[in-house]
């Protein structure tokens, strides 16, 4: 079995810590944004635009995915502590609701600024797609999203949660965003224009999202709200992006 203890601290600069999720999750941004602006110029779009663009981004996922981890995932502690809302730094984000707060931004950046919706939103998908693996990446750095028990091959021990080998569900779910990339970016070079923008937002949800749902089957619970049914809040957000998901990509 591997042994992990990865110190979450990367390195500090006076007072200031950087993380590891953080130094990831800017990786992913960066890549997001050079595929953004290879896009744009293969597409003959003012790339220049990107560097807003992204800043709504940023801003719609993290608002978004802080959100739906309060209301979601840990709702009778944030009502009893409600500053800590804002206290992002401490952890605690939802990629379903980041899902939902990067579309609203694509929205208000489109209506702003006269972009097509539906071809912006196709081309952001597959942006997000390829950011999802690095922030995956950084949860299995931060010992946290740990998976359950497991006698397999694949078993890592997270020290820092205790001493059972446990699926490392975060690479699990990072090579799946790798798989998804490749097939949508494959979609992207090979369909035309039109294609790609009615079809590729249905195609990167069902696939994305799908892959959540099934490998809800190996995460520890991560939600203190019980169901009647027997499938965990991650699986039943998931769900409604999938039906919207079938819809965009089989619509007439």
């Amino acid at each position: 079995m591997i042994h992990w203890n990865i110190e979450p601290i990367a390195f500090s600069l006076g007072s200031i810590e950087v993380h590891w999720y953080g130094i990831f999750f800017a990786l992913g941004l960066l890549s997001a944004f050079f595929l953004g602006e290879w896009i744009f110029k293969r597409e003959g779009k003012d790339s220049k635009l990107l560097d807003t663009f992204f800043l709504y981004l940023i801003v719609g996922i993290t608002v978004g995915a802080r959100l739906a981890h309060v209301l979601f995932y840990d709702f009778d502690y944030y009502k009893n502590h409600p500053l800590e809302i804002l206290f992002i730094w401490n952890g605690g984000l939802a990629s379903h609701g980041g899902a939902i707060g990067a579309i609203i931004a694509v929205y208000l950046f489109c209506k702003k600024y006269k972009i097509d919706f539906e071809w912006m939103l196709a081309r952001s998908t597959l942006g997000a797609v390829l950011l999802a693996p690095f922030i995956r990446i950084g949860n299995f750095f931060n010992s946290e999203i740990v998976g359950l028990p497991t006698h397999s091959h694949f078993g890592v021990i997270f020290e820092r949660v205790d001493a059972l080998p446990r699926h490392p569900v975060q690479l699990y779910e990072a090579v799946g965003y790798i798989i998804i990339f490749f097939i949508a970016f494959i979609f992207y070079l090979k369909a035309k224009s039109e294609t790609f923008t009615k079809r590729a937002t249905g195609l990167i949800l069902v696939l994305v999202f799908t892959l959540r749902f099934f490998l809800e089957y190996f995460k520890t619970p991560q939600s203190e709200f019980a169901t009647i049914l027997p499938l965990s809040m991650g699986q039943l957000l998931s769900i409604p992006f999938i039906i919207v998901g079938v819809y965009l990509l089989f619509r007439k």
